[in-house]
């Protein structure tokens, strides 16, 4: 389950007018099934050489594909078919440790809190064992 998009070198990605960069990857970006796809695009537009193709996943954007997940996202990994993610709901919160579920979609916090990030890391690391 991948997207790819067209990503400026300085960060954004490709809006629909074809011509604005967005800063994160959300539903105006343009889209693609496959890598040709987005390289035939990107062979059309101007000052292509500062835009490259980038593959799109729940691991590494997390927050596209499961759209109930709010907050800063510091660290994901995978476990078999769970997405795990230490979020700050919103700043200055406590950190939360956020379980998604790649096959229904769904995104459960666990009910501990976080005070810093080394502590909720500390936490990550260890999930699951």
């Amino acid at each position: 389950m991948s997207l790819f998009a067209v990503q400026y070198l300085a960060g954004g990605f490709l809006d629909e007018d074809l011509d604005h960069f967005n800063k994160n990857f959300d539903d105006w970006c343009v889209q693609f099934e496959t890598y040709d796809d987005a390289m035939n695009l990107l062979k059309t537009l101007e000052n292509k050489k500062s835009m490259v193709v980038v593959e799109i996943t729940p691991l590494t954007y997390p927050k596209y594909f499961f759209t109930s997940l709010k907050g800063t996202i510091y660290l994901t990994r995978q476990i078999e078919d769970k997405i795990i993610c230490c979020v700050e709901p919103f700043m200055g919160a406590s950190f939360k440790i956020a379980i998604c579920d790649l096959n229904t979609r769904g995104v459960r916090l666990t009910k501990t809190n976080y005070k810093t990030i080394l502590s909720a890391e500390a936490a990550f690391t260890n999930f699951g064992e």
